[in-house]
Protein backbone atom coordinates (compact mmCIF):
# COMPACT_ATOMS: atom_id res chain seq x y z
CA UNK A 1 0.00 0.00 0.00
CA UNK A 2 1.29 3.43 -0.92
CA UNK A 3 2.55 5.56 1.96
CA UNK A 4 0.11 8.41 1.50
CA UNK A 5 0.32 11.40 3.83
CA UNK A 6 -1.96 11.18 6.86
CA UNK A 7 -3.83 14.32 5.80
CA UNK A 8 -4.01 16.22 2.52
CA UNK A 9 -5.45 19.52 1.37
CA UNK A 10 -5.66 19.79 -2.41
CA UNK A 11 -5.92 23.42 -3.49
CA UNK A 12 -7.09 23.46 -7.07
CA UNK A 13 -8.74 20.46 -8.70
CA UNK A 14 -8.74 21.32 -12.37
CA UNK A 15 -7.30 19.02 -15.03
CA UNK A 16 -4.05 18.12 -13.26
CA UNK A 17 -5.24 18.43 -9.67
CA UNK A 18 -8.38 16.47 -10.46
CA UNK A 19 -6.35 13.76 -12.20
CA UNK A 20 -4.11 13.43 -9.16
CA UNK A 21 -7.11 13.25 -6.84
CA UNK A 22 -8.69 10.47 -8.89
CA UNK A 23 -5.41 8.56 -8.88
CA UNK A 24 -5.13 8.83 -5.09
CA UNK A 25 -8.66 7.63 -4.49
CA UNK A 26 -8.39 4.79 -7.00
CA UNK A 27 -5.06 3.89 -5.38
CA UNK A 28 -6.59 3.37 -1.97
CA UNK A 29 -6.38 6.76 -0.28
CA UNK A 30 -8.87 7.08 2.58
CA UNK A 31 -11.30 9.81 1.39
CA UNK A 32 -11.62 11.05 4.96
CA UNK A 33 -7.98 12.17 4.86
CA UNK A 34 -8.34 14.60 1.94
CA UNK A 35 -10.04 17.98 1.70
CA UNK A 36 -10.40 19.70 -1.66
CA UNK A 37 -10.56 23.43 -2.26
CA UNK A 38 -11.90 24.30 -5.70
CA UNK A 39 -13.96 27.48 -6.17
CA UNK A 40 -15.36 26.30 -9.50
CA UNK A 41 -15.92 22.54 -9.16
CA UNK A 42 -16.67 20.69 -12.38
CA UNK A 43 -19.45 18.16 -12.75
CA UNK A 44 -16.77 15.46 -12.70
CA UNK A 45 -15.38 16.73 -9.39
CA UNK A 46 -18.85 16.94 -7.86
CA UNK A 47 -19.56 13.38 -8.99
CA UNK A 48 -16.24 12.22 -7.55
CA UNK A 49 -17.09 13.83 -4.21
CA UNK A 50 -20.50 12.15 -4.21
CA UNK A 51 -18.92 8.79 -5.01
CA UNK A 52 -16.07 8.84 -2.49
CA UNK A 53 -17.34 11.24 0.16
CA UNK A 54 -14.28 13.45 0.59
CA UNK A 55 -14.75 17.02 1.83
CA UNK A 56 -15.21 19.45 -1.05
CA UNK A 57 -14.89 23.12 -0.13
CA UNK A 58 -15.27 22.62 3.62
CA UNK A 59 -15.90 25.62 5.84
CA UNK A 60 -12.64 27.59 6.23
CA UNK A 61 -12.78 27.42 10.02
CA UNK A 62 -12.61 23.62 9.87
CA UNK A 63 -9.32 23.57 7.99
CA UNK A 64 -6.10 22.74 9.80
CA UNK A 65 -2.55 22.48 8.44
CA UNK A 66 -2.33 19.06 6.74
CA UNK A 67 0.65 16.79 6.33
CA UNK A 68 0.60 17.63 2.59
CA UNK A 69 -0.66 20.85 1.04
CA UNK A 70 -0.88 20.09 -2.69
CA UNK A 71 -0.99 23.12 -4.97
CA UNK A 72 -2.95 22.54 -8.16
CA UNK A 73 -4.01 26.15 -8.77
CA UNK A 74 -3.05 27.93 -11.98
CA UNK A 75 0.47 29.43 -11.74
CA UNK A 76 -0.82 32.91 -12.60
CA UNK A 77 -3.24 32.83 -9.65
CA UNK A 78 -0.73 31.78 -7.00
CA UNK A 79 -0.05 35.33 -5.88
CA UNK A 80 -3.73 35.79 -5.12
CA UNK A 81 -4.23 32.33 -3.60
CA UNK A 82 -1.09 32.14 -1.46
CA UNK A 83 -2.19 34.49 1.36
CA UNK A 84 -5.31 32.38 1.92
CA UNK A 85 -3.47 29.06 1.66
CA UNK A 86 -0.28 29.98 3.53
CA UNK A 87 -1.78 29.33 7.01
CA UNK A 88 -2.31 25.71 5.90
CA UNK A 89 1.43 25.20 5.38
CA UNK A 90 2.60 24.10 8.81
CA UNK A 91 6.02 23.11 10.15
CA UNK A 92 5.03 19.45 10.42
CA UNK A 93 3.95 19.23 6.80
CA UNK A 94 5.20 19.91 3.30
CA UNK A 95 3.99 21.79 0.24
CA UNK A 96 3.85 19.85 -3.03
CA UNK A 97 3.48 22.12 -6.04
CA UNK A 98 2.70 21.25 -9.66
CA UNK A 99 2.75 24.93 -10.66
CA UNK A 100 4.87 25.43 -13.77
CA UNK A 101 7.50 28.10 -13.41
CA UNK A 102 7.29 28.44 -9.63
CA UNK A 103 10.67 27.67 -8.10
CA UNK A 104 11.49 26.27 -4.69
CA UNK A 105 12.48 29.78 -3.61
CA UNK A 106 9.19 31.19 -4.93
CA UNK A 107 7.25 28.57 -2.98
CA UNK A 108 9.28 28.94 0.20
CA UNK A 109 8.64 32.69 0.14
CA UNK A 110 4.91 32.25 -0.47
CA UNK A 111 4.57 29.54 2.21
CA UNK A 112 7.09 30.52 4.90
CA UNK A 113 5.52 28.26 7.53
CA UNK A 114 5.98 25.04 5.55
CA UNK A 115 8.28 22.37 6.92
CA UNK A 116 9.51 21.54 3.42
CA UNK A 117 8.72 22.22 -0.23
CA UNK A 118 8.58 19.81 -3.18
CA UNK A 119 8.33 21.09 -6.75
CA UNK A 120 6.96 18.77 -9.43
CA UNK A 121 6.71 18.85 -13.21
CA UNK A 122 3.98 16.38 -14.27
CA UNK A 123 2.60 15.87 -17.75
CA UNK A 124 -0.80 15.44 -19.38
CA UNK A 125 -0.94 11.60 -19.46
CA UNK A 126 -1.29 11.82 -15.69
CA UNK A 127 -4.97 12.35 -16.50
CA UNK A 128 -5.14 8.64 -17.44
CA UNK A 129 -2.57 7.61 -14.82
CA UNK A 130 0.14 7.11 -17.45
CA UNK A 131 2.09 10.26 -16.75
CA UNK A 132 5.65 10.88 -15.69
CA UNK A 133 6.47 13.40 -12.96
CA UNK A 134 9.87 14.79 -12.09
CA UNK A 135 10.29 16.11 -8.56
CA UNK A 136 12.87 18.17 -6.70
CA UNK A 137 12.76 18.98 -2.99
CA UNK A 138 14.38 21.62 -0.85
CA UNK A 139 16.99 20.72 1.73
CA UNK A 140 14.42 20.43 4.53
CA UNK A 141 12.56 17.52 2.94
CA UNK A 142 13.46 14.30 4.70
CA UNK A 143 13.01 10.71 3.65
CA UNK A 144 9.43 10.53 4.89
CA UNK A 145 8.31 13.65 3.00
CA UNK A 146 9.96 12.33 -0.17
CA UNK A 147 8.29 8.94 0.24
CA UNK A 148 4.89 10.50 0.79
CA UNK A 149 5.35 12.85 -2.17
CA UNK A 150 6.36 9.86 -4.29
CA UNK A 151 3.21 8.00 -3.24
CA UNK A 152 1.04 10.93 -4.34
CA UNK A 153 2.80 11.12 -7.70
CA UNK A 154 3.03 7.38 -8.38
CA UNK A 155 -0.76 7.27 -8.24
CA UNK A 156 -0.77 9.02 -11.64
CA UNK A 157 2.30 7.47 -13.28
CA UNK A 158 6.05 7.15 -13.02
CA UNK A 159 8.18 9.38 -10.81
CA UNK A 160 11.76 10.58 -11.19
CA UNK A 161 13.68 12.66 -8.64
CA UNK A 162 16.44 15.12 -9.39
CA UNK A 163 18.70 16.95 -6.96
CA UNK A 164 19.44 19.94 -9.19
CA UNK A 165 16.44 22.25 -9.63
CA UNK A 166 17.97 23.81 -12.74
CA UNK A 167 17.22 20.53 -14.55
CA UNK A 168 13.49 21.23 -14.28
CA UNK A 169 13.67 23.58 -17.27
CA UNK A 170 14.97 20.73 -19.46
CA UNK A 171 12.45 18.36 -17.88
CA UNK A 172 9.68 20.79 -18.79
CA UNK A 173 10.94 20.87 -22.37
CA UNK A 174 11.18 17.08 -22.72
CA UNK A 175 8.36 15.51 -20.72
CA UNK A 176 6.21 18.44 -19.64
CA UNK A 177 5.73 19.72 -23.18
CA UNK A 178 6.48 16.35 -24.78
CA UNK A 179 2.89 15.13 -25.22
CA UNK A 180 2.26 18.07 -27.57
CA UNK A 181 5.18 16.93 -29.73
CA UNK A 182 3.69 13.43 -29.98
CA UNK A 183 0.26 14.80 -30.85
CA UNK A 184 1.82 16.99 -33.53
CA UNK A 185 3.66 13.96 -34.90
CA UNK A 186 0.29 12.27 -35.39
CA UNK A 187 -1.02 15.39 -37.13
CA UNK A 188 2.01 15.56 -39.42
CA UNK A 189 1.88 11.85 -40.29
CA UNK A 190 -1.82 12.08 -41.09
CA UNK A 191 -1.32 15.12 -43.33
CA UNK A 192 1.54 13.40 -45.13
CA UNK A 193 -0.65 10.35 -45.65
CA UNK A 194 -3.33 12.52 -47.22
CA UNK A 195 -0.69 14.09 -49.48
CA UNK A 196 0.33 10.55 -50.51
CA UNK A 197 -3.24 9.76 -51.54
CA UNK A 198 -4.96 8.31 -48.46
CA UNK A 199 -8.49 9.39 -47.53
CA UNK A 200 -8.19 11.83 -44.58
CA UNK A 201 -10.21 9.79 -42.09
CA UNK A 202 -8.22 6.64 -42.85
CA UNK A 203 -4.89 8.46 -42.69
CA UNK A 204 -5.79 9.99 -39.31
CA UNK A 205 -6.79 6.58 -37.92
CA UNK A 206 -3.60 4.96 -39.19
CA UNK A 207 -1.35 7.68 -37.78
CA UNK A 208 -3.10 7.71 -34.42
CA UNK A 209 -3.10 3.94 -33.94
CA UNK A 210 0.48 3.60 -35.13
CA UNK A 211 1.67 5.98 -32.42
CA UNK A 212 -0.53 4.32 -29.78
CA UNK A 213 0.68 0.85 -30.67
CA UNK A 214 4.31 1.93 -30.90
CA UNK A 215 4.05 3.54 -27.47
CA UNK A 216 2.61 0.35 -26.01
CA UNK A 217 5.42 -1.67 -27.62
CA UNK A 218 8.00 0.74 -26.22
CA UNK A 219 6.51 0.32 -22.75
CA UNK A 220 6.41 -3.47 -22.90
CA UNK A 221 9.73 -4.13 -24.63
CA UNK A 222 13.03 -4.26 -22.71
CA UNK A 223 14.80 -3.00 -25.84
CA UNK A 224 15.84 0.62 -26.33
CA UNK A 225 14.01 2.92 -28.72
CA UNK A 226 17.05 2.77 -31.02
CA UNK A 227 16.98 -1.05 -31.05
CA UNK A 228 13.27 -1.09 -31.85
CA UNK A 229 13.79 1.41 -34.65
CA UNK A 230 16.54 -0.74 -36.10
CA UNK A 231 14.31 -3.81 -35.89
CA UNK A 232 11.73 -2.11 -38.12
CA UNK A 233 14.33 -0.87 -40.61
CA UNK A 234 15.38 -3.26 -43.36
CA UNK A 235 18.47 -2.09 -45.26
CA UNK A 236 17.37 -0.49 -48.51
CA UNK A 237 13.67 -0.86 -47.66
CA UNK A 238 10.82 1.62 -47.30
CA UNK A 239 11.50 2.53 -43.67
CA UNK A 240 15.18 3.01 -44.50
CA UNK A 241 14.22 5.44 -47.27
CA UNK A 242 12.02 7.46 -44.91
CA UNK A 243 14.64 7.56 -42.16
CA UNK A 244 17.22 8.85 -44.62
CA UNK A 245 15.05 11.99 -44.69
CA UNK A 246 14.02 12.11 -41.02
CA UNK A 247 17.55 11.59 -39.73
CA UNK A 248 19.30 14.16 -41.94
CA UNK A 249 22.00 15.94 -39.96
CA UNK A 250 21.05 19.54 -40.76
CA UNK A 251 17.26 19.53 -41.03
CA UNK A 252 16.08 16.12 -39.79
CA UNK A 253 14.28 15.22 -36.58
CA UNK A 254 17.36 15.23 -34.31
CA UNK A 255 18.20 18.79 -35.32
CA UNK A 256 14.58 19.95 -35.08
CA UNK A 257 14.08 18.40 -31.66
CA UNK A 258 17.33 19.86 -30.38
CA UNK A 259 16.17 23.30 -31.47
CA UNK A 260 12.62 22.81 -30.17
CA UNK A 261 13.64 21.51 -26.75
CA UNK A 262 16.22 24.26 -26.36
CA UNK A 263 13.48 26.82 -27.13
CA UNK A 264 11.11 25.26 -24.60
CA UNK A 265 13.81 25.10 -21.92
CA UNK A 266 14.73 28.71 -22.58
CA UNK A 267 11.10 29.78 -22.22
CA UNK A 268 10.80 27.77 -19.00
CA UNK A 269 13.76 29.68 -17.57
CA UNK A 270 12.16 32.98 -18.58
CA UNK A 271 8.88 32.04 -16.89
CA UNK A 272 10.72 31.00 -13.74
CA UNK A 273 12.28 34.43 -13.51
Amino acid sequence: MAQFPASIVLAGAGRMGGAMLEGWLEGGLDPATVQVLEPHPSERLNALAARFGFALNPAPQTLRPPRALVLGVKPQTMAQAAPTLAPLAGPDGFVLSVLAGKTLDNLAAAFPGAGAVVRVMPNLPASIRRGVSVAVADARAGAQARAEASALLEAVGAVEWVDDESLIDAVTAVSGSGPAYVFHLVEAMAEAGVAAGLPRALSERLARQTVIGSGDLLRESPESAAALREAVTSPGGTTFAALQVLMREKDGMPALFAEAIAAAARRSRELSG
